[in-house]
Order: C-alpha cells, then sequence, then structure tokens
C-alpha cells in the first residue's frame, strides 16, 4: 500500500481499480458476524457494486433503499442532483443483512450508521479502507473513490454503453464519464500497443 510521502502528499493521485478478487478479498477482511462487519460489507457493496460516492452512501436512509427491487435511491448526489442505481442480488443481501442486524438491535439513523444510530464520517470510511486492505494483503492504494472507479471500470469490461454508465455515475456529460473511463481504464488501449508488429 502506498503511504503518502513529502513528495505526493496534497496531490490528488490516479485511481487504482481494483480487480474482482481483490474487492472480493477486501469484502473478506470484515467479519462476517460482528455489527461494525456487516456494516463495512455494507459499505463496500454500495461503493462497488452501486457505484455510490462515499458522501452519496453515507446519506442514505432506510426509505432509500429498496431490496426487493434491487435500487437505491440516491436524493442527495453531487450538485444536489438525485438519481436512481441497481445494485445486483449479491449486494442486496449484503446490505440486507446489516439492515437486519439493525432492526434486530434496535439501532436507529441512517443506513450506514454507527453501532448507536450516529452518522458515519468520511475520515472513519477511509482509515477503515486502509485497514481492510492491510488485512486483505492489497498492495494497491485502497480508498472508498477506487471502489467507484472499479464499479465503472467493471461496468465498461461487461460492455455497458458510456452512457448508461454516466446516468449511474450522476454526472453531467458523457464527455466526463468518457474521460473518466480513459483514466481509470487503459486496458484496451494497452493490449492494442501490445498487437501491434513492425512493418
Amino acid at each position: 500500500m502506498i503511504c503518502p510521502t513529502r513528495s505526493n502528499r496534497g496531490r490528488k493521485l490516479p485511481p487504482e481499480v481494483l480487480t474482482p478478487s481483490e474487492a472480493r478479498r477486501l469484502l473478506d477482511a470484515c467479519s462476517a458476524t460482528s455489527a461494525t462487519g456487516l456494516r463495512n460489507r455494507a459499505l463496500i457493496a454500495l461503493l462497488y457494486r452501486g457505484g455510490l460516492r462515499t458522501a452519496e452512501a453515507l446519506s442514505l436512509e432506510p426509505r432509500d433503499v429498496d431490496l426487493a427491487e434491487g435500487r437505491v435511491n440516491v436524493r442527495h448526489g453531487k450538485g444536489r442532483k438525485a438519481r436512481m442505481v441497481g445494485i445486483d442480488a449479491t449486494a442486496c443481501e449484503i446490505v440486507g443483512r446489516w439492515l437486519q442486524r439493525k432492526e434486530r438491535d434496535g439501532i436507529g439513523g441512517p443506513v450506514l450508521s454507527t453501532l448507536k444510530g450516529g452518522p458515519l464520517d468520511s475520515g472513519y470510511v477511509r482509515r477503515t479502507f486502509k485497514r481492510l486492505a492491510k488485512a486483505a494483503g492489497i498492495a494497491k492504494r485502497v480508498h472508498p473513490h477506487g471502489l467507484r472507479h472499479s464499479f465503472a471500470s467493471g461496468l465498461l469490461e461487461e460492455g455497458v454503453g458510456v452512457g448508461v454508465i454516466s446516468k449511474a455515475l450522476g454526472h453531467g456529460s458523457i464527455a466526463t464519464t468518457s474521460t473518466y473511463l480513459d483514466h481509470v481504464n487503459p486496458q484496451a488501449a494497452i493490449d492494442a500497443a501490445k498487437k501491434r508488429e513492425w512493418a
């Protein structure tokens, strides 16, 4: 894992996309039985499979999550833009386990709350990701927004169109999404260059 140094502190480092295997290892680094482990697994699922920004995930209320339909209503998106995103069945199951635990233990508050029902802060999320990455043995720089990049990259690799990805990410324009995808997923250009032959 890359640690901030005097040379890069304050600089915006390029995102490092996680592979599906690495994302699974990050998830497996969370306890599957403790309350905090279930909550952190739900957080990872929402970021990695829903493409949410950290602030969007932290602002979700229980009424925003429809697990039966696999939908999440992002009411507090960037620039005050609301959108609806889908999450797959496995992500729904992970989030559902945490919500069931909240109900069983009488924990109120937002979806991703403290064990006393209070809101989580982004600093806690960043520290948690560093700890989980270390436990999972992932050498890449793992941070919450990186899972959003991984979400976009995964959709692109699955053949999803840029327009659909743009809506899922909540971008204002497809041009923004195109630049975003070119930055996080250069594999197509790499593969094309590797296949070239000298004349």
